[in-house]
This record gives structure tokens, sequence and C-alpha cells, in this order.
């Protein structure tokens, strides 16, 4: 039967959504499920792996049954997950041993302040990136340190640990006898573009790294996924009950996995070098082909694998990593009550002209790129008897723009090149009011695609570029057209203005735990 869709799964911070990709690159059906975060303490963020994986089946089912899908169409399945969150499970049973301790998460940092005093520059040349614990071998480490079973368990080779990516391609190919990893229940795999977001793994040889796994607490190599290319066969088929309860006696191959901002980048068709683009989620990240320069950073940004069509060989990014932007916009909505919905935002926020002078600094888990502060914290300055929740709410948005520019800024003097257009996706990139602060602020015209889901969109073209669904990458940029660009309106003078004032209100939410006791709860 002629093959008409490409399925993704991409598995988010808050959500997981199943889509369904046609050879025009459209997309035909789409399955969204939430899920809970969970907060034991101040500065941790947990998620519960077994609720992750019922959700992805329970998304797939919907494509399936809602959409009325013929399963004999689809070609293959790719895979994005929101990378540098960790997972641990049982060898021989699949039951998780720790809940996933997600990308969001502090309880490492000071763990990450020991590293920096020895390690730092071996790991900014060794994985590309700046020593915090957003990564997942600090995580790892913090585990090994104060969880007995689970060190016990890791070191005697009866536990599995990755990504989000390995979990879910674990349990889908559960009892298959012909994946890349046979003598294991599942096919248990990464690709190199989430293992380069670990702070294990050597961007340089494309393999995990000896002395980086003595760093994170002395991690034996077997207890770690196969790393691989991001578009192939990473799984052949499946066999077990858990396939079967998706798709029946059908065998539908797994052909990508790539972590959610790199699949992004590649859903938006940016194949040449320069080419950039944001995504607008819970946080920001903002990448740039750097093709095959490994480009080491001056201005604090992460070189990062991008992608991989074949083993030992890779394509790299530049990124820029915000932890804070739509989480902002979230809180405004939970914690603060000023909307009732996140969608009711930029309505408020046009009902004044300018923010009043007030500037709002999300740092709810410190600054991620450029500044790298872990201690930094959410500051609100400029308050006056005359700011009013509409001001706050601009703020809000104002600092989502500002975060990008200081990026996008940086990554303008690392790599020498004049950016002249930015894409835009993600949830964020809907609001019409964002997205033209976001021109005027950084001065440069902002595309938006139709298709704003290009995480999933970038995992189902290298899922489908691996079986020949897809032929090439002219042929995917064909498939690419801008719904809206926004243009910078406002002066030069003004918009330097503007940013001079975010510059000062950053600098004073800057270690701020480190210099304030009461901020970690402290008498």
């Amino acid at each position: 039967m002629r093959k008409e869709y490409v399925m993704a799964i991409d598995q988010g911070t808050t959500n997981t959504k199943v889509a369904l990709f046609s050879k025009e690159g459209s997309l035909v059906y789409f399955a969204i499920k939430e899920h809970a975060q969970i907060y034991p303490k101040p500065g941790w963020v947990e998620e519960d792996p077994n609720e992750i994986w019922q959700n992805v089946k329970a998304c797939i089912k919907e494509v399936i049954k809602i959409g009325k899908v013929d399963v004999n169409k689809i070609d293959s399945i790719g895979i994005a997950n929101q990378r540098e969150s960790l997972v641990v499970w049982e060898k021989e049973t699949g039951n998780p041993l720790y809940n996933i301790i997600v990308w969001q998460d502090r309880r490492s940092s000071k763990l990450v302040d020991d590293l920096k005093k020895e390690y730092e520059e071996l790991i900014k040349e060794k994985t590309g990136l700046v020593p915090d614990a957003y990564f997942t071998g600090p995580k790892l480490l913090w585990l090994t340190k104060n969880i007995e079973r689970i060190k016990d368990k890791i070191y005697s080779g009866e536990a599995l640990l990755g990504t989000i990516d390995s979990w879910i391609i674990w349990n889908l190919t559960k009892g298959t006898k012909d994946s890349l990893t046979p003598e294991m229940k599942g096919a248990y795999v990464t690709d190199y573009s989430n293992a380069s977001r670990t702070m294990l793994f050597n961007i340089n040889s494309l393999s995990w790294d000896p002395d980086l796994l003595k760093i994170a607490g002395q991690i034996p190599l077997d207890s770690l996924p196969l790393p691989r290319p991001s578009s192939e066969k990473l799984a052949y088929g499946f066999s077990g009950d858990e396939s079967a309860e998706l798709f029946g006696s059908l065998r539908i191959p797994v052909t990508a996995d790539i972590g959610d901002q790199q699949g992004a980048l590649f859903g938006q068709v940016c194949f040449k070098k320069g080419e950039i683009k944001s995504t607008y989620g819970t946080g920001n990240f903002i990448l740039i082909n750097t093709e095959d320069e490994k480009i080491r950073s001056k201005a604090n940004l992460l070189t990062t694998v991008y992608y991989s069509t074949e083993e030992g060989k890779a394509k790299y990014a530049l990124e820029g990593s915000i932890f804070i932007t739509g989480a902002a916009v979230q809180w405004l909505k939970d914690g603060l009550n000023i909307v009732k919905g996140v969608e009711e935002i930029e309505e408020i926020a046009k009902r004044v002209a300018d923010t009043g002078g007030v500037y709002f600094v999300p740092a709810f888990t410190g600054l991620a790129a450029p500044y790298w502060d872990q201690y930094a914290r959410g500051l609100l300055v400029g308050v006056t008897a005359a700011t009013t929740t509409a001001h706050i709410a601009r703020s809000t948005l104002e600092s989502i723009a500002y975060l990008n520019r200081d990026v996008i800024d940086a990554m303008v003097k690392d790599t020498g090149i004049s950016i002249e257009e930015i894409k835009v996706d993600g949830g964020g990139s809907k609001n019409n009011f964002l997205m033209q602060l976001q021109a005027d602020i950084t001065g440069i015209k902002i595309l938006r695609p139709y298709v704003l889901e290009t995480t999933a969109q970038g995992a189902s073209y290298l899922a489908g570029l691996a079986t020949g669904f897809w032929q090439s990458l002219e042929q995917l940029t064909q498939n690419w057209k801008p719904e809206r660009t926004f243009y910078p309106e406002i002066s030069v003078y003004k918009r330097e203005k503007l940013y001079a004032g975010w510059k000062a209100a950053v600098k004073r939410s800057m270690g701020w735990a480190t210099d304030v006791p009461w901020a970690y709860g402290l008498r």
C-alpha cells in the first residue's frame, strides 16, 4: 500500500504531541495531552515517566482512531523530546527507578559549582556546553551521590538511563528482536543531538567520553544508550505487546530521533549556514546553523550537534537557551491571576503604550545564555503607584523579546554573520503583539510559517528522509511557506534606550540567591 504519512512524537516539557504529516509537509492530524510537573522542593522539577509513556500511547491512539487514519499508510515514526531531562529505569522490569529530573531542575547547582573549579575548560572543550545544572550529567551525579539504591543498580548493570527519547523508543520497541541492540528488551538508543546535551558526550568524537563519565560519578558505559545518527533505521520494527496495542500486527519503523530544538531548526528548513530560528515555548531556544563548523563561543553560547544522517558525522549549531519565557506568561495566570488564560495577555498588554518604566526579569530558575547565572532570580523593577496589571503584562512580553535579543547579539559576535531574518515557531509565536515587539527590539524581520509545530515537523522530515519518503533537503525547503512577516517599526534610538534599561535590570537580578540568604528559604 502506498505510504502517505509520517508520524512524529514530540515529547515536550509540559505536554506530549503526536502529529501526522503529508508528503507536502502539511499537518494532517494532531493530538496533544498535558502531563503534571512535580515540585518536591524549591528549585526541584520532576515528572512521572509512566504518565508520559501513557500519554504517548493515548496521543497515538487518538491520531489513529479519531483521525480515522489507516495505519498501513504510515511510512515511519520520528521522535523529538525535551532533551536534557533524565530518566532512569530498571533493565529487567522496565519500571522507572525515580521520577524524571527535568531540565529546569536546579538541585545539582552546588555540584556544578564544584565541577567548574576543576573541570570547566575540559567540559567546554569536549561538550561545547557551559557547566550548568540544566544538563543531564549533573542530575545523574546528584542521583549517584544521594540515592543509594539507584547508584547500586547503575553500577551493577541493572539500571538503564537516558533522555526521554531513549525511554520512549525503549517502550515502543519492547520485545523486538531485530533492533540495533538485540540483547535488550527494547531498542536502547539515542541520537547524537540528544547525547550532545548530556554533558557526557564528546561532540568531537561523537561518542560517550570516559573522562566525562568519570566526572559524573563513574558512570559505566553499558548503562547508557547507543548514540546513533538522527536519521536512520533506529529500530527495524515492533513485535512487543505495547506496539501491538497501538499498531496491531503492522511493524512501523522508528527512523528518526532528534532533540526538540534541533528538530525545530530542521523543521524550519534552516539547512544553510547562518539560518536561524527561535522557538517560543516554556523557554525560548535560539539556534543558528553553523554546518560543519564547531564554533567555540566567546559569548557564553552552546555549541551543539544539530543533526546527523551518517554515522560518525554531524552538522552543528550554536544555541542560546533561555529557561523562562512562556512559563512567565503562565505565572501571570497561575501565580498572579493577572490573566485568565495565556492567550489573554496580548489584549491586556495592548492597553498601554509602554511599560511605564517597568522591567521584568523572569529569572525564576536562574539566567541561561548568555549570562549563565545559576543564582539570578526574578525581578520586577521600576514599579510606581501608577503601575497597572497592563504594565506588568506588557513588561512580561517585552522581557521575552529582550532575552532573545541578548542571545542574537551574542550569536552575531561569535559568528560574524549579519542576521537579516529570524524564523519563529512554538505557541508564543502566535502572539502578534509579541512578534512585533521582537522585530522592534532586535531590528530584524520576523518570519512566521503556516506550520508552527516545527519540532514535530523536523522529526517527521528526518524520519521520511531515512526511508525515501522524502528524497532531499531541497524538496523539504519547497514545503516551507511564511504565513506572516513582522518588520521593525521603532527608531534605533528608542530601541537602544529600551534595551539599555533591560541590561540595567538584568544586572540587578544577578547573584541574588547567593547574596540574600532568604532566597533559599533560610532564616
